[in-house]
């Protein structure tokens, strides 16, 4: 048992010592493939390294070589635009030498020309003192001449001289005086006018905006700029046609039209409306409108007197009759309207002669006709009462309506007691409280006198009181009327003006002398 043992220790020990040797074997073969590698890898790297050093130094020197080349370019690109410079400086240098030489010789000629202009000035100067002389001496011989013909010597012609002269310029500062205290008489009323408007503005703008004015509205302000026209042509046409002054402000989406006729109010207002509507906006069309307008409120007021008539329960009156009373409708009587006034009193002088046993259809008749002369032309002079007397009785109303409408204001002697009743009627139709206003009605009338005043001259064909009458417009006939005429014919409407009424402020007097000539072809 111990033998075997042995045995097999003596196996392992021979194991343990074949295995050490082998590993040593293989250990020193596998250090010196190592080696070798190592030393391989090595000189791989150095050659590597050595190239890359190769290609970095070549890299190099070719960016050196190239800013080189690109520094020597700017250099030679720099020394030739100076090169340049100085060339151009030099063909400067050149040009202003010829030019200095043209203008040496230029002023060369220039001094000879002034040597001889000052010769020539200097004979002209002993021609003129020459002259000069023979004129004091002809002057001398003059003034003897004058002096035996006047019989008046120099010093007394001075003195008369100087007498008018003193007297022209007292005229001209008496002049200048005039219109310095005019004007501080205007400057001194300022504070209390401004005062007044502020009256005025709080009790009499709703009826002023009733009587005079008109307002149309428009769909946009740009209608506006339609409305007036290239270079204000159209809004000249309209107001020329119409007679109307058209306002066009900053209102929005409206125009307003103002005018104390009533009537050309009326045409002015269906005549814008129609043209806004239509789109047509230019002078042409506006005449045609305007006169078209013009003959459908005839045809109305036609109409008008023929329902009034109908309204009251009257007959058999005259067809110019009834043209007249529909024209009432147009008309203002102290701030009523005339024919609501006509009406008025129509009914007043039927209920009381219906109280007295009267006839009341004469009573309503003499009532509606009372105030027929304020339809009449303005141009026409007289009382109203009168001229109303003179036109119902050409058109044979009964003779006790005739003379009731001439005898309302006492013009003629009442001759039935109809007349007495339609004098009291009208009182008191006007009497009531806010039936009147005096001060609209002296201010139509001063604007009623101004239009007939500008056409009481030949040659006017129409006139216009616009701007509240600050300004009056003056039509005149283009064949029997010149422009230089039209200068004179202002001046002298001014005068008249200025003589015959009495106004605040100033007026404007305008006369428009306009020319058209028509062809056809055919």
């Amino acid at each position: 048992m111990q033998v075997d043992l042995l045995i097999v220790i003596g196996v392992a020990a021979v194991f343990v010592v074949l295995a050490f040797l082998l590993g040593w074997f293989i250990n020193s073969k596998l250090g010196k493939n190592s080696l070798v590698n190592a030393k391989e890898k090595a000189d791989r790297l150095i050659e590597e390294a050595d190239k890359e050093a190769k290609n970095i130094k070549r890299e190099k020197l070719l960016e050196v070589k190239d800013e080189w080349l690109k520094k020597k370019q700017e250099f030679d690109s720099e020394v030739n635009n100076k090169r340049q410079k100085l060339q151009n400086h030099e063909k400067q240098l050149e040009s202003r030498e010829e030019s200095l030489e043209k203008k040496h010789d230029v002023v060369s000629q220039k001094e000879k020309a002034i040597k001889e202009a000052e010769k020539a000035l200097a004979t002209q100067k002993e021609d003129l003192e020459r002259k000069h002389s023979e004129l004091d001496r002809l002057v001398v011989d003059q003034n003897v001449r004058l002096e035996k013909i006047a019989q008046l010597t120099a010093d007394e012609a001075k003195k008369m001289l100087m007498e008018n002269m003193i007297n022209k310029a007292k005229t001209d500062a008496s002049q200048a005086i005039k219109e310095i205290r005019d004007q501080a008489k205007i400057d001194a009323k300022k504070e209390a006018q401004r005062i007044t408007i502020q009256a005025i503005q709080r009790t009499a703008v709703d009826h002023s905006v009733e009587s005079t004015v008109s307002v149309v509205q428009i769909q946009n302000d740009e209608m506006k700029g339609r409305i007036i026209g290239r270079e204000g042509r159209n809004i000249r046409a309209f107001e020329a046609a119409t007679g109307v002054d058209v306002i066009v402000d900053d209102t929005p989406e409206a125009v307003i039209l103002s005018a104390f006729d009533q009537f050309r109010r009326e045409v002015a207002r269906i005549s814008l409306e129609r043209l806004i509507a239509d789109g047509r906006i230019h002078p042409a069309r506006i005449e045609e409108i305007v006169a078209k307008v013009e003959l459908e409120l005839d045809e109305e007021i036609q109409k008008e007197g023929e329902n009034t008539l109908i309204q009251l329960g009257l007959h058999g009156v005259h067809i110019e009759l009834v043209k007249h009373i529909g024209k009432m409708k147009y008309r203002s009587s102290y701030g009523q309207n005339l024919l609501q006034h006509s009406i008025e009193v129509a009914y007043l002088t039927g209920i009381m002669a219906a109280e007295l046993g009267l006839d009341t259809n004469l009573a309503r008749r003499a009532g509606l006709l009372h105030d027929i002369g304020k339809t009449i032309d303005r141009n026409v002079e007289g009382p109203h009462a009168l001229l109303g007397y003179d036109l119902t009785k050409k058109y044979n109303e009964h003779p006790i309506v005739v003379n009731a409408v001439g005898s309302h204001h006492e013009d003629i002697e009442m001759e039935h007691p109809i007349a007495a009743l339609v004098q009291a009627a009208d009182a008191i139709s006007g009497a009531r409280p806010g039936a009147r206003r005096e001060p609209l009605e002296s201010y139509v009338k001063r604007l009623e006198n101004l239009e007939a005043i500008a056409k009481s001259f030949e040659g006017v064909a129409k006139t216009y009181a616009i701007q509240a009458g600050r300004e009056v417009r003056v039509v005149v006939e283009p064949d029997r009327v010149d422009d230089v005429f039209s200068d004179r014919l202002a001046n002298e409407i001014a005068q008249k003006i200025q003589e015959e009424m009495e106004y605040p402020g100033q007026i404007k007097v305008m006369v428009i002398r306009e020319v058209r000539k028509v062809a056809y072809a055919k």
